[in-house]
Order: C-alpha cells, then structure tokens, then sequence
C-alpha cells in the first residue's frame, strides 16, 4: 500500500501496527480482564476447589516419577499420587477442625473473665478521651457474644466446606488421572517453549508450598511453645493458626497473632499480653519477614509489592481460599498472559520474574 506521493505507508506512531495505539490497547485489556474476573468471582464457589485441588496435584505429582522408575505401573503410580494428595487434605482439614472445636469448648469456660476485659478496655478508652460509642465499637471486638458469634462462623464454615471438599477430593482423582496422561504424551503444552514455562511454574509453585511449609511448622512449634510456658490457653489452636496463616504473605503474622495476644489480655492482662506481641515479633519478624522471603522469592520470583496486592485481589476474587493461593494464581495469571510474549519483559521484571529478558 502506498500514499498519494508513492512512498508505502506506515502504521501510525505508537500503534505497532495492530491497528490500535498502545494506550488503547491497554485499556482494552484492562477491561477484559475486570469482565473475566468478575466472571471468576462469580463462579468462585466452584472455581476456588478446583484450584485447591490442582495446587495439591501439583505438589504431590513428583511422587509419580520414583515409582514408575521402580516398575510401577501407571495406574498405581496415579494411585500413590491420589493417597499422598488426600493426606495432605486429611492432615489440614483435621487441624482446622480440631482448631476449631477447640476453640468452640474455650470460650464458655472464659465468659466472665472476657466481660470484664471488655469493662476494664472500655474505661481504659474512655479515660483516654475516646467517645463512649467510640470505646464501646472498640471494645467489642472481644465482647464474649461477639467472639461466640463468631466462633459459631467458624464451625459453620467448617461444616459447610464439606460440600466443596468433596468436589476438592473428585477433582483431585480426575487431575491426577489427567496429569499422568499428558505426561507421557511428549510436549504437554504442544511446545518447547511453553512447556518450560509450565515445567517452571509447578516447580515454583511446589518450592513456594514446601518453604512455607517448612517455615510455618517451626513458626507453629516456637509459638505454640511458649504461649504454653506463659500460661495462654489452648496453645495447640494458636499454633496451628500460626502454621495456617504462614501460608498468607505479609500480613499472615497479623492474622496469627491477635488471637492469642488477646487471649492472653484476658487471662494475664496486660504484661502477658505484651510478652506474647513481644515473642511473636521475635520469632515470627526474624524467620516470616527477615529469613522466609528470602526463600519464597527464589522460589516463585515475585516483587514484594505485587505479592501483598495478590492476597488482597484474590481474597475479594474468590474468598478466604485466595489469601493461601494467591502466589500459584499470580504465577498462572503470568505464565498465561506475560511469560509467552516476548515483548513483555519490562512487565515481567515489575513482578519480580528473575527469567525476563531486558528488551
């Protein structure tokens, strides 16, 4: 194609030649992308057990290799994945329940001790100048029909995962089944180029689960330790909360730790109170904030900004499940749209991605 004085024309400055400019171009994916993550959010009640279900495939896949070097058939290789991916099912659901049960049994027998820490917080706020109405929100936080009201939510949730756990334990059987046949079938993902990119987010997402792994069962056993020599009630529930929200980033040592810090206001005030917040920031700070990033961000390459902002968007995109699997989503969400085009490097190293290439 040529203009009026017989040069070939050009695609206009900044459209790259596909018929848009860039900035339209940026919005026009914005706007997809908000139309499938409302879609996503709406059908998260059965999008958010597939996920769990391909996390744990993922992690428990690599037990299939031994075996069939050992002379495994493949369908009992398959099997051994299934057993080992229920286990780590199994093994969390009856931390969470017997977390919660336990919790459920303490609250009555420290009914009259949590009234008069709601007092004693009301008249501390007020004395400071707080409006009672302000100091009595405040308070209320640990008002014992508030914290009943709450422990009732929590066996309420627990029992109405049972529904999506059982979709979790099918998909775990059919993912299984599935991986083991594209695994023998040559390219997974019809290329050499794609199939490194998958190759590397299981592996990213297996290391990022095993280092929080690793890292929240000492964080869970140092915890659950002292809060015991200290006299808080029912250690093994705050140890096991501290194991669970390890597994949220950044602002899983927050979560962890008001429970038990608010346990301990109540049965030792405030000096006991301040030596759980105290021990909490010594252990949990050095090995969750000073150590552990370190691990998970070789592990999966993620910028610490980008990292936060995952498990604020995945929690509103699919619920509470999004804070645990915020990092394997955000990978996915990088291996799908960013990983394959190579003009999207300068992208890529905004989120932390040790692979992109300077362009």
């Amino acid at each position: 194609m040529t203009d009026v004085s017989g040069g070939a024309l050009r695609p206009a400055r900044g459209t790259g030649g596909g018929g848009f400019a860039h900035g339209t171009r940026v919005l026009i994916t914005i706007a997809a992308a908000c139309v499938v993550f409302a879609g996503v959010w709406f059908a998260r009640d059965i999008l958010a057990p597939a996920a769990v279900a391909a996390v744990v495939v993922i992690i428990a896949h690599p037990v299939r290799h031994p075996l069939e070097r050992r002379g495994w058939p493949s369908w009992l290789a398959t099997t051994a994945v299934i057993v080992v991916a229920y286990l780590i099912l199994g093994i969390l659901a009856t931390l969470l329940v017997v977390a919660s049960a336990q919790f459920i049994g303490m609250l009555p027998d420290y009914a009259d001790e949590l009234t008069a820490t709601v007092q004693a917080v009301y008249d501390w706020l007020t004395s400071l100048g707080m409006t009672s109405e302000a100091a009595e929100s405040a308070a209320a936080a640990i008002d014992p029909k508030t914290l009943l009201s709450f422990a009732a939510g929590v066996a309420d949730a627990v029992l109405g995962a049972a529904t999506a756990f059982f979709f979790v334990l099918a998909y775990v059987i059919f993912m299984a089944a599935d991986a083991a046949s594209l695994s023998r079938g040559g390219r997974v993902f019809g290329t050499a180029a794609a199939d490194t990119i998958g190759a590397r987010y299981f592996s990213g997402v297996r290391r990022y689960y095993v280092v929080n792994a690793s890292f929240g069962l000492v964080v869970a056993v140092l915890d659950g330790l002292f809060l015991w020599w200290v006299g808080v009630p029912i250690p093994i529930v705050w140890a096991i909360l501290a194991f669970v929200t390890n597994f949220i980033p950044n602002i899983g040592f927050v979560i962890g730790l008001i429970p038990p810090a608010i346990l301990a206001l109540v049965v030792g005030g405030w000096p006991l109170a301040l030596a759980v917040v105290a021990a909490y920031c010594v252990i949990n700070v050095v090995l969750q904030v000073l150590v552990q990033p370190k691990f998970v961000s070789d592990a999966v390459g993620l910028s610490l900004t980008l990292t936060f902002f995952s498990v604020v968007f995945w929690t509103l995109v699919i619920g509470p499940i999004g804070a645990i699997l915020c990092i394997p989503l955000t990978l996915l969400v990088r291996a799908l749209l960013l990983e394959p085009d190579e003009r999207s490097g300068p992208l890529r190293r905004l989120t932390g991605d040790p692979h992109a290439t300077r362009t």
